[in-house]
């Protein structure tokens, strides 16, 4: 243990002198480190919620709209089925996951009810009387429970990372919930608008042939909606609301860009876009059978705008205009680029925590921090001397080497992480405690420094691994089945080991080792 070859002697330089160079950006502010030279390290440890302010938002999707998207599908399909085989129906329409019709004539029933089975075949079809009922499986529910909430998730966190929000912590919780935590936003309000908007966009055509104020009125022709007009939108009818189609000429689905722009003619801001080869094709279509006619561009049940057509439009692009503003452009560019969420968002809570507090928590951190080192420093130069001194400067070494790696890794630093680095300078000595003590035991033995010193770092070395080893598996279960600020303490503490570990048994023996060839002692200095 005495013999401490070149290569080892260098190894151990070069991982300090990392350690040194990917921690010192945490030194200095954002503006400086940007100003660095290429090849220097620039990244600083991400502050978590608790440390930089920020917001928390529980988000709850309700997958109830997914259901019901889902019904109304099944029963514009029965309808449809129904229509070609000319089989009389009344009452069709969907309860809360079931979609049912009733078929007067009873010849025609059983072939009624196949028609329904082939709709759906994964569901529940049964026959009770004249009714016939097409009623969701459990496991139907929850996959579309699932596949909403992971898609809402995904989606989520495409708008978030457009806004340039770094380290944002998206997760699922329960059943349908998502916890949201934004580190050092600017503008929460905007966030917020930007997670709850579901961005469904579709392109319909108006309906002329029936009267908005028969639909007003409460009666909306069969395969036509009323949606309201989006404020500030001009409506080709003058009126606050249009009537058009059910279906869906062209979805949102098909875009795969969009852009905020200007329009070459008047300089208002518009968003442009662009379709697929599918989305492309199916717009080309429309525009060429509706030339003269308007269409209407819905986004989340609301028409933004209703140009009229004046053209086949054949290249798979168009703009969306209907007096935005710059900043609403850009966020409604933002939102389509994303992607719609598969159902709406609900805010259950939201918590913000301000600037302000998060420096509090920083410079408790660091009060605990320096008390912590200064008294393991004092104690551990008066309980062993020299050797004592040499584990401090290791103690040392190892805060630039948790900083430097926390950095590197981009990990972020939370509250219960600064606990965790509080811990480890704790934890750091121990190793050297143990070996010391080996050290002290063979010289009371009667050995010779050299062998005392070989014997201590030997027989210890297995109890130092044992007592790390099984923190470090407790730290890795903590990240595995923990989350937020668990994980927070959970990083910082398995980085801990791993440095403490280095600085013990490599850095303060390589000292310990120099200054024995060097001096060549007959007693040693503990």
């Amino acid at each position: 243990m005495v013999n401490f070859p070149t290569w080892k002697k260098v190894l151990v330089a070069l991982i300090c002198l990392l350690g040194l160079a990917f921690a010192a950006p945490n030194f200095v502010d954002e503006e400086t480190t940007k100003q660095l030279p290429d090849w220097l390290p620039h990244n600083q440890v991400n502050l978590g919620l608790d440390l930089r302010g920020g917001s928390h938002l529980l988000l709850e999707v309700e997958v109830q709209a997914v259901i019901d998207e889902y019904l109304e599908t099944l029963v514009d399909s029965a309808r449809a089925e129904l229509r070609s085989e000319r089989i009389r129906y009344r009452a069709l329409g969907k309860q809360e996951h079931s979609a049912g019709v009733t078929i007067p004539n009873a010849d025609e029933r059983e072939k009624a009810l196949e028609l329904m089975r082939g709709l759906d075949s994964a569901a529940e079809t049964s026959l009770d009387g004249d009714r016939i009922t097409i009623t969701m499986t459990d496991q139907q529910i929850a996959e579309r429970r699932t596949s909403a909430v992971q898609q809402s998730i995904e989606i989520i966190r495409r708008r978030i990372d457009e806004t340039g929000v770094r380290e944002p912590t998206i997760q699922r919780q329960g059943d349908d919930r998502v916890i949201v935590q934004l580190p050092g936003i600017d503008d929460p309000e905007r966030v917020k608008s930007l997670i709850g908007k579901t961005a469904k966009l579709t392109f319909q055509m108006v309906d002329l042939e029936n009267s908005v104020d028969e639909a007003l009125a409460g009666r909306v022709p069969p395969g036509s909606q009323l949606l309201p007009m989006l404020e500030g939108a001009n409506s080709p009818t003058g009126q606050q609301y249009i009537l058009v189609k059910k279906r869906v000429a062209v979805s949102g689905e098909n875009l795969v860009d969009a852009q905020p722009t200007f329009d070459g003619r008047d300089n208002q801001p518009v968003v442009s876009f662009r379709f697929d080869t599918l989305g492309a094709k199916k717009f080309g279509k429309v525009t060429t059978e509706n030339v003269k006619r308007p269409f209407a561009i819905v986004l989340d049940g609301k028409v933004i705008s209703a140009p009229v057509i004046q053209e086949p439009i054949l290249g798979g692009t168009g703009q969306i205009s209907g007096g935005f503003s710059v900043q609403d452009t850009q966020d409604l560019a933002l939102l389509l680029r994303a992607g719609a969420l598969p159902a709406p968002l609900t805010i259950l809570e939201e918590r913000t925590v301000g600037p302000g507090l998060g420096a509090d928590s920083i410079a408790a951190g660091e009060i605990a921090c320096l008390v912590g080192m200064v008294l393991v420093v004092i104690f551990m130069a008066i309980a062993y001397g020299r050797f004592g001194l040499y584990a401090d400067i290791a103690l040392a070494m190892n805060l630039f080497l948790i900083l430097g790696l926390l950095s590197l890794l981009q990990a972020t630093l939370t509250l219960p992480g600064i606990a965790g680095i509080v811990l480890t300078i704790g934890m750091a000595v121990d190793a050297n405690v143990l070996i010391f003590e080996r050290i002290r035991e063979e010289m009371r033995a009667g050995r010779t420094p050299i062998s005392s010193i070989d014997a201590g770092y030997g027989r210890a070395l297995s109890t130092i691994i044992d007592a790390n080893l099984t923190t470090l598996i407790a730290a890795i279960l903590l990240y595995s089945f923990g989350s937020g600020p668990v994980r927070g303490f959970a990083v910082t503490l398995a980085i801990g080991i791993v440095t403490s570990m280095f600085t013990a048994i490599m850095l303060t023996r390589l000292f310990v080792v120099s200054w024995l060839r060097a001096k060549r002692p007959t007693e040693l200095p503990l």
